[in-house]
């Protein structure tokens, strides 16, 4: 179970607590999450937050770009919205979380690799963009990581995969699943099934978890865990754990 941008009950939500928050990642530490699934964006002094959007409006109602702002400036912002959190706060704050980083922007690839590189055996490293992903992996490196940091494939491989598995072709699976350690998709992305029994067969073939983002209904979830699915992304990682019997 991943907790989609940390935890925001109803209720913390009614009191104003953001996603992806100091206060979110808290609340998901603390309701027994061991994963913790966010999102990287760069600001203007070089600071790496945890931000979903490009632009700050829906969480702040500022207009500005997070790239456009000062990491004083947002914090500043973030105040009674559960307080701002930086990629270094998170991975120092939280040492026993496994961190799932969506790099959002070109400019955050290459400081993401590095702050993770002392970290890489507890970060998964993921983005739509298989450029931005890649970027990030080769930075750790660069950074001196021990371990190469697990990755999930972008939408260019994720279509490569889906093609692989329509096609029942072994050599194209393969060669899509390359480095890959989870397939993190929706269930369906329009009219186009990602989500399938052969799916999971293939990719559990090559070693590669499949990851299923965003389930809030508790029952799906079990459904989901039955069919053989590794991992599911929620909003309500209290209630999921309390549902799989693992909350504290």
């Amino acid at each position: 179970m991943l907790a989609h941008r940390g935890l925001v009950t109803p209720d913390a939500g009614r009191h104003g607590i953001a996603e992806n928050s100091f206060a979110a990642v808290a609340a998901a530490h603390a309701a027994g999450a061991a994963y913790v699934e966010s999102d990287c964006h760069r600001t203007s002094d070089g600071a790496i937050v945890l931000f979903h959007d490009e632009s700050l409006e829906r969480i702040t109602g500022d207009a500005r770009l997070v790239a456009d702002v000062t990491a004083r400036e947002l914090e500043t912002l973030m105040e009674g919205r559960g307080g701002l959190i930086t990629l270094v706060q998170a991975l120092d704050a939280f040492p026993g979380v496994r961190f799932n980083l969506d790099v959002k922007a070109a400019d955050a690839a290459e400081p993401v690799g590095r702050l993770i590189a002392p970290h890489a055996s507890r970060v998964l490293v993921t983005s739509f963009s298989d450029v931005r992903r890649r970027a990030a992996l080769d930075a750790a490196a660069a950074a001196g990581a021990g371990i190469r940091p697990a990755t999930s494939a972008g939408t260019r491989t994720i279509l490569d995969v889906v093609a692989a598995v329509s096609l029942r072709s072994r050599r194209l699976a393969a060669r899509a699943l390359s480095g890959i350690d989870a397939l993190q998709i929706p269930e369906r992305h329009g009219r186009l099934r990602l989500l399938s029994p052969r799916l999971l067969d293939v990719a559990h073939a090559f070693g590669v978890e499949v990851h299923v983002w965003t389930v809030n209904d508790v029952d799906r979830m079990l459904e989901l865990v039955a069919m053989g699915v590794d991992g599911v992304v929620t909003d309500r990682s209290d209630l999921a754990l309390r549902a799989l019997g693992v909350a504290p």
